[in-house]
């Protein structure tokens, strides 16, 4: 993650604009393209989700609860291209044909982190993967993750849709002082609003589509 990464940026047509790098983006809120991929396992008589935490040094939503794996764009790439996401923050290797697409959403949020001033318009391609490879063969970008948990999908359903308050869920953390990574398993209670703030019918629609791949 770097302040001076060229991302293509666009009008909300998706008309572009030209390029400009992340610091430009996130300061004066140019509409730039992302990649979202939520990973899920068949297991038992559930699906379980994978999502990640953020890394505390994020320049948006530091620490929150996020997609499984999610990145921008860089200038020049296509969205087939943003597959190297999965290498790169979680270390699985897959074809961008492997991906089911859920769908494409535009999301605009605006803040202060680390005394810096930021807004973020991102429009978004989202999809799910299924991939029975368990979490502790992971390996997390340092820079990036600071741990990933799984939940069933029935239990993050009723988290979003406001039946329950709060849900236990299991996973690991990475150790900070490890290059590269090195894991270690952990149990943690989560509330909804400790996830990145989107719509709750962007969740929603997530954990309906993959119920019925």
């Amino acid at each position: 993650m770097s302040s001076n990464e060229w991302f293509d940026i666009y009008d909300e047509q998706l008309r572009s604009l030209g390029r400009a790098t992340r610091g430009e983006a996130h300061t004066n809120g140019y509409w730039h393209r992302t990649f979202h991929c939520w990973i899920y396992e068949q297991r038992d008589d559930d699906i379980y989700i994978a999502f990640q935490q953020r890394q505390a040094e994020k320049d948006t939503n530091p620490l929150c609860y996020d997609i499984t794996v999610a990145g921008h764009l860089t200038a020049g790439e296509q969205l087939q291209d943003a597959v190297r996401e999965i290498a790169e923050e979680v270390g699985l290797l897959v074809q961008f044909e492997d991906l089911y697409h859920v769908m494409q959403v535009k999301e605009e949020a605006a803040g202060k982190v680390h005394g810096k001033h930021y807004i973020d318009r991102e429009i978004s391609d989202v999809f799910a993967l299924q991939c029975p490879r368990p979490l502790s063969t992971w390996q997390f970008q340092v820079e990036e993750v600071l741990a990933v948990y799984e939940a069933p999908l029935t239990g993050l359903r009723q988290l979003f849709l406001g039946q329950i308050e709060n849900l236990e869920v299991s996973g690991y953390i990475q150790l900070q002082s490890s290059q590269p990574s090195s894991l270690q398993a952990h149990t943690t209670v989560i509330t909804k609003d400790q996830f990145v703030p989107r719509p709750d019918h962007y969740y929603l629609q997530v954990f309906d589509t993959i119920e019925a791949i």
